[in-house]
């Protein structure tokens, strides 16, 4: 495997390809990233893009947020937050965190319920398992409304059904299991 080519201190702007290799995101993406917003460059006289140096770190924050299940748009409105004519300080970061802390912490919570709870009766209308019927008999809790009832988080994305990534829960009475595949 052929090592990550080593960016010199004194390089503050990156080609698409420099910033692929080091970021570990494809360059596809990173267009994608810029089309919508949530990283910008600039063109030289040649029409090629060269990013600020601290587009790493966005890029690294946008990677990491969407793995954690976060919707871009969540993630460009708090890119939104942070300046553009600097480098973001510690302080930007600290904000940035602080306002999700809520919102991670809720996530937090339902993937340890689901960690947990998964082989028990989760809600979701089934009734395939035994323990359904005497934790959500005759599909009770669907009157609260779709999905897996004992594992939604309120407030969380699966509740909000405002989750655009592909294949994200729904708020869609006909896939009421949706967040499980």
């Amino acid at each position: 495997m052929r090592g990550m080519t080593r960016l010199e201190h004194r390089v503050h702007e990156l080609t698409v390809g420099q910033l692929a290799e080091r970021s570990g995101v494809a360059v596809s993406a990173l267009h994608f990233y810029e089309a919508k917003g949530l990283i910008s460059s600039r063109r030289t006289a040649g029409n090629q893009r060269r990013f600020t140096r601290d587009t790493l770190r966005r890029v690294s924050f946008i990677k990491v947020s969407q793995r954690v299940g976060i919707p871009l748009s969540d993630i460009k409105d708090a890119l939104a937050t942070l300046p553009e004519e600097r480098t973001p300080t510690v302080a930007d970061w600290t904000r940035l965190s602080e306002a999700w802390r809520s919102d991670l912490d809720a996530r937090i919570s339902q993937l340890e319920r689901l960690r947990d709870d998964l082989t028990e009766c989760i809600g979701c209308g089934c009734l395939s398992i035994s323990k359904c019927a005497l934790t959500n008999p005759y599909d009770q809790l669907g009157d609260e409304g779709p999905g897996p009832r004992r594992l939604l988080v309120q407030g969380g994305p699966c509740s909000r059904g405002d989750d655009d990534r592909p294949g994200a829960c729904s708020n869609s009475p006909a896939t009421p299991c949706a967040q499980l595949g």
